[in-house]
């Protein structure tokens, strides 16, 4: 194991909640590295939580344990999961929250036992965070396996005429909407399309004037709209699931057979 575990919550920092698991965690496993991923994810917002996941999980060492908790069914018959995938071990609710993860690579997953003296309102510091610390310690997982993890529904990609329809699937603090398209799916020089504004794909924000939208491949590799200096949320009136499309990349020739000698 890398000796790291990440945590990402939707917590937030104004109470005493983000201590209490990492007390857990360092009672349990001394000597771990914590890092915290975020604990601003909206209350109850497993979509959010899950892009926010699925994008940061890729940047850390194989190994690492990454403990989630956005959890609105809690207490519920709603199932505890721990999850090895692409090298990784992730505990968290099994809501969808780990859906960006599990959609990318081979993954296994185990059902949690729920400890009867658990607080039913608190799984993450009394479920998520022991479990979370056995597996840095090198502990096997021994709970059944699971085959059916609670996915949520991808969102929409296609291709219609010459262009390539998505979605924007996370609008971040500054007010940029990032979507669902590929880098790999859409032209050289392509055209963005965002309800009425029709944006011409640049490299970052200084190639345009300050308070023009701006669309960009993003640092996630897929297409971003921003407002340089202001946020694209509210000049473009565009949100989480607004359509958004991109001239496409023509479609490779069939490639030619040659004839056998």
């Amino acid at each position: 194991m890398s000796g790291v575990i990440t945590l990402l919550t939707d917590f937030g920092t104004a109470d005493g909640y983000v201590a209490e698991v990492k007390g857990v965690l360092l009672s349990l496993a001394p000597g771990v590295q914590l890092v915290d991923l975020t604990h601003d994810i909206p209350p109850g917002d497993i979509r959010a939580g899950a892009y926010a996941l699925g994008r940061a999980v890729r940047t850390f060492p194989a190994g690492t344990v990454h403990l989630a908790v956005v959890d609105p069914g809690v207490g519920t018959d709603r199932r505890a999961l721990a999850v090895e995938a692409g090298g990784h071990w992730l505990v968290a609710p099994d809501n969808g929250l780990l859906s960006r993860v599990l959609e990318r690579q081979k993954f296994r997953a185990f059902a949690l036992p729920v400890r009867a003296d658990a607080a039913p309102t608190f799984h993450g510091r009394d479920v998520f965070a022991p479990a979370a610390a056995a597996l840095a310690r090198g502990e096997p997982c021994t709970g059944p396996a699971l085959t059916d993890p609670v996915r949520l529904p991808p969102a929409r990609l296609q291709r219609r005429a010459s262009a390539v329809l998505g979605e924007i699937v996370h609008v971040d603090r500054f007010g940029t909407l990032v979507t669902n398209i590929p880098s790999d799916r859409i032209a050289e020089g392509a055209v963005v399309r965002v309800g009425a504004y029709e944006l011409a794909l640049h490299r970052t924000f200084g190639e345009v004037a300050p308070g023009d939208p701006v669309a960009f491949v993003g640092s996630g590799g897929t297409v971003e709209v921003a407002v340089r200096d202001g946020r694209a949320d509210v000049v473009l009136g565009a949100s989480l699931g607004t359509e958004v499309g991109a001239t496409a990349r023509p479609p490779r020739p069939p490639r030619e057979s040659i004839p056998e000698a």
